[in-house]
């Protein structure tokens, strides 16, 4: 197929060369230029801005950071004329709401919601799932993507707003855990703990989220330069406990896991990644 993907971030460059590894041909584009130079040696084409990538394509996929640069951008290709029917997927993690406004703006609405479950590793080897939100036939346009990209597609209905809450429920699920586990690893090393045995058990027990293991090496002794950020944690976690708050619940242990991923983003750690709210942990150790 023929395919745009907006926004170069870790996610976005997975995707266009898994695309390209799969035979699509793909036009890329990014605010800040200089970020698709992989991607192009790879075989892509870098357009000028995002109408320019929308041209003449059958798929626009958006992996932008938050809400306002997936409005800005759809904002961008509201020009798009009759006879330019891309489907637009935005993969980013937004809230439900900035979703089905994405979609009212599309042009024609034509629109999916499609976050993705997994990591720029994932994509690339085509293992992680998506959920797929939005008129059915939207989202069968482009099923030759969702198969090349996804090892797992859930359809979560036509309102792409659900397929957003499956995927804040999700993260608020990974960063809570991370949150705990990284308390768990500072006391055990702060009480002498043999760090390889600790290692064992962290990977063993079974109270400890199999999702999680990925970054058990990281919180221990890494260097935390993965792609997930602090800065991005505490913005997935708020819009978890934004959505809650917009259904008339509270949820006080969303709120207190997000103010810490702010924190390790203010001290220093917002450009890495979520493992590194150990740092905090550590930093607050008393004398």
């Amino acid at each position: 197929m023929r395919m745009a993907v907006l926004g170069m971030g870790g996610m976005g460059r997975a995707l266009a060369r898994r695309l390209l590894a799969r035979g699509h041909t793909v036009r890329v584009w990014n605010r800040t230029p200089g970020k698709a130079a992989e991607v192009v040696e790879a075989g892509a084409v870098e357009a000028s801005s995002p109408m320019d990538a929308a041209y003449d394509v059958e798929g626009v996929l958006m992996s932008l950071a938050d809400d306002r640069a997936s409005r800005d951008v759809m904002a961008r290709l509201t020009g798009l004329g009759a006879n330019e029917t891309p489907i637009i997927a935005d993969m980013s993690t937004v809230s439900p709401a900035t979703s089905r406004e994405l979609r009212e703006t599309a042009p024609g609405r034509r629109f999916v919601a499609a976050p993705i479950v997994g990591g720029p590793a994932t994509v690339a080897q085509g293992q992680a799932m998506g959920l797929l939100g939005g008129e059915r036939e939207h989202v069968r346009r482009l099923d030759p993507v969702w198969r090349d990209v996804f090892t797992v597609q859930r359809y979560c209905g036509d309102d792409p707003g659900s397929a957003l809450t499956y995927k804040l429920l999700n993260n608020y699920l990974l960063l809570a855990g991370l949150a705990v586990v990284s308390e768990a690893v500072a006391a055990g090393q702060a009480a002498r703990l043999d760090e390889s045995m600790l290692r064992d058990f962290l990977f063993q027990w079974p109270t400890v989220a199999p999702a999680l293991h990925n970054r058990l090496d990281d919180v221990i002794g890494g260097d935390h330069h993965g792609w997930f950020t602090t800065r991005l944690g505490a913005k997935d976690v708020r819009l978890a406990a934004e959505l809650a708050e917009s259904l008339g619940l509270d949820l006080p242990i969303a709120r207190l896991v997000q103010r810490l991923y702010e924190e390790a983003a203010e001290h220093g750690w917002g450009d890495s990644d979520i493992a590194a709210i150990v740092e905090l942990v550590r930093e607050r150790r008393h004398a």
